[in-house]
């Protein structure tokens, strides 16, 4: 029907034009005079439709306008609620976290007490009355002291890689390597589980040899695919002091200098912080070779950071719901608990005035990735972006160390009465 309106009415302008032409001639008007008349009232027809159009067209324009401002008010108010249940579901997760995280300090305390209570038992300086281990533990511990002594004899030793991430892109830029122990059943010994005996009898210079050795292949093997990926390799406190070890731990790197750029040695806060003369000796002979830092188990954002670039460290890790944890407002700004004079999203570009890198770990959840984009972090790792995986059974045959090489880093152990 609508497709014949418009033909109707210009077939109705041309008859009332035509009507009002034939009424002038008759009226005794010359014939150009009602040709004049017929064109002049058939435009006058088609003005008068055209702005008659236009206004009803303005009019279904406006009611459309407003069913989509309605329709826009109504989304709205659904987004609203939805990012209320959203927040109403972080602050719950983020309540659950903080009771993991207090669970798992409360856990590595009662590993500690157990640690210390151990080493004072195997000095005798307890104290009197105090009960010593039973039978059926030191047995146990036996048995995983001879577990660590024969994945280490028969190369047991497996590397794991997580990845540290560019953000926000996300593209991998490093790998932290970490080491698993099996046992003669495959079964993988946690550290958290070998720790604890290793320690007292001084096997992790032995562990962080072994990882060195297998970490300097890997960034051998990147490198000729020409793929530019780093690793950061673990070094404790125990190794940097050990005489006996680090010569021989020295000459390694010493020899794979090209690798300098691609290898960077991690350590924890507390062990930076606590570090000797010996210890501190022997990062300057690291750095001397190019070789970099990195500090991670941060608990204090209150850095040194003067100290920081003269040691050569080049990153510090921090998790990522500590830094979150650190912000609080005050005045109107966002501030970080420990250095309250500075903006919160100012503390990158500090930490970069020094060279230092901070990398947000422990990323758990996206939300925490959005607050730290806010914060100017670069680099993250962490499950999110990717757990700790083994590297396959043909990279680890080619990386393994020859026999020779760790029957000496296990030899010098038993010479220095340790092992």
């Amino acid at each position: 029907m609508r497709r014949l309106t418009l033909p109707l009415l210009l077939g109705a302008y041309s008859i009332s034009a035509l009507v009002l032409a034939v009424t002038l001639w008759r009226a005794g008007a010359d014939w150009t005079v009602g040709v004049a008349g017929f064109v002049g009232g058939l435009a006058f027809a088609l003005a008068v439709h055209a702005l008659i159009a236009r206004a009803l067209s303005a009019a279904e324009i406006a009611e459309d306008l407003e069913a989509i401002r309605a329709a826009q008010r109504i989304l709205l108010e659904q987004i609203e609620k939805v990012d209320e249940r959203v927040a109403e579901a972080m602050q719950g997760v983020a309540k659950d976290a903080r009771k993991s995280e207090q669970l798992a300090g409360e856990v590595q305390m009662l590993e500690d007490l157990v640690h210390r209570l151990s080493v004072r038992i195997s000095d005798g300086i307890l104290p009197p009355g105090h009960a010593r281990m039973p039978p059926q533990q030191q047995a146990q511990s036996k048995a995983l002291l001879e577990t660590v002594r024969s994945a280490l004899t028969d190369n047991r030793v497996d590397l794991y890689l997580q990845p540290i991430v560019g953000l926000p892109q996300r593209r991998r830029m490093y790998y932290e390597s970490y080491s698993r122990l099996r046992d003669e059943t495959g079964r993988v010994l946690m550290p958290a589980e070998y720790l604890k005996v290793a320690e007292p009898e001084g096997l992790i210079t032995a562990i962080d040899n072994l990882l060195l050795f297998r970490c300097v292949q890997i960034v051998r093997r990147l490198a000729k695919e020409d793929r530019k990926v780093g690793i950061f390799c673990n070094i404790s406190q125990e190794s940097l002091a050990d005489e006996s070890f680090f010569p021989q731990f020295l000459d390694l790197l010493a020899t794979n200098r090209d690798l300098a750029g691609a290898l960077t040695f991690e350590m924890g806060q507390a062990a930076f912080d606590n570090r000797g003369a010996v210890e501190a000796r022997n990062m300057a002979k690291l750095a001397d070779l190019g070789f970099r830092f990195s500090l991670d188990k941060v608990t204090n954002l209150d850095l040194n950071f003067q100290d920081l670039a003269r040691s050569d460290v080049k990153f510090v890790k921090v998790g990522a719901q500590l830094l979150l944890d650190e912000l609080v407002e005050r005045d109107g700004r966002l501030v970080l608990k420990s250095l309250p004079d500075l903006a919160a999203e100012d503390f990158a570009d500090l930490t970069r005035r020094y060279g230092v890198e901070i990398i947000a770990e422990k990323v758990e959840t996206e939300r925490q990735v959005v607050d730290i984009l806010e914060l100017d972090i670069a680099l993250g790792q962490g499950h999110l972006f990717g757990e700790p995986r083994p590297i396959r059974d043909q990279v680890l045959a080619e990386t393994a160390p020859p026999p020779a090489y760790l029957q000496t880093s296990l030899a010098r152990r038993a010479a220095g009465g340790r092992f």
